[in-house]
């Protein structure tokens, strides 16, 4: 038994698929197929069935692939130990996160982290909460950084730091006759939202008192996953949407103009850095999560007078 076997049938467990894993380990697929029939021939059982496409693991194979990645990963915390005492911070780090945030926070992080660690490639997936939390489970993903919580006993969440939300409000609309906004004001009517699958869609809709399932009495049915796109929506169509509070720090006075805040306590996401339980690289993670931490202004690092909006992953 081998550590690249190990790696191999982890593989073939994770993509549920031959040919997909042997592209993902970067060897021939006829490579990877002798070296897990060698395996099993080794430990004299079958450890998928290969009868079935996606191909599935068998019940044997299930525990055998679960030791397998324990092992593995105590095998990564070797190299941790050594890197940690040299003080390096290096290799490759795959980080997820949600298309409601990306915009804002990655080119500040990216122009930042990057050069301070040359060393280390960053890897960056725009994907859903689900998504992300599919991929940590999967260890396809080293962190992600999503809105929490998300109550998943699998995976371990840092806060990082809570955004308010803020209404966006074309002139035409009475949410913009007032100077603050309660949520127990706003309605799904005429509202702009996110589609489904983005959880700043539920964290909207768990605001608004009142539900619409029309939202409004428009002749579109609209889906989205572009927080730019709303704002485009509201100023040329009569309706308002909710905007994280990092989407408009660019926002010129003109647009600013449609911005109403909550009143206290204002709503928040509260965004996480999130991670396997049993995660490891944990030199790099502490590194980009010191780096997030870095450019995010310091009254967005507290919850106080502030009301985090659960999210719901369905």
């Amino acid at each position: 038994m081998t550590a690249v076997q190990l790696e191999y049938i982890v593989a073939v467990d994770t993509y549920r698929s031959f040919v997909t894993a042997a592209e993902k380990c970067f060897v021939t697929q006829p490579t990877l197929s002798m070296q897990i029939q060698k395996l099993e021939d080794e430990l004299g059982v079958k450890l998928f069935d290969r009868s079935k496409l996606p191909v599935t693991t068998t019940e044997i194979g299930e525990e055998v692939i679960e030791q397998a990645r324990i092992i593995l990963k105590e095998n990564a915390r070797v190299r941790e130990i050594i890197d940690n005492y040299k003080k390096e911070v290096q290799g490759t780090l795959r980080v997820g996160i949600i298309p409601t945030l990306a915009p804002y926070l990655l080119p500040p992080l990216v122009a930042q982290f990057t050069p301070k660690y040359p060393a280390v490639k960053l890897e960056v997936w725009e994907y859903n909460t689900e998504e992300i939390c599919r991929q940590l489970k999967q260890e396809r993903l080293d962190c992600g950084v999503l809105a929490t919580p998300l109550e998943d006993a699998q995976l371990r969440e840092q806060p990082l730091f809570y955004e308010s939300f803020v209404v966006y409000t074309s002139p035409d609309h009475p949410l913009y006759r007032k100077k603050v906004v309660k949520a127990s004001e706003l309605t799904t009517r005429d509202v702009w939202l996110l589609n489904e699958g983005h959880c700043m869609r539920n964290q909207v809709l768990n605001l608004c008192r009142e539900h619409n399932d029309k939202y409004g009495d428009r002749n579109l049915a609209y889906n989205t996953g572009s927080v730019e796109t709303l704002k485009r929506m509201v100023e040329q169509n009569r309706g308002w949407t909710v905007l994280p509070e990092l989407s408009i720090t660019e926002l010129e006075n003109a647009r600013l103009e449609m911005i109403r805040y909550f009143h206290s306590p204002e709503p928040v996401r509260e965004i996480s850095l999130v991670t396997h339980r049993h995660f490891i690289k944990q030199a790099l993670i502490a590194a980009f999560r010191e780096e997030v931490s870095a450019i995010i202004p310091e009254k967005m690092k507290t919850k106080s007078r502030k009301q985090v909006v659960q999210i719901q992953l369905g």
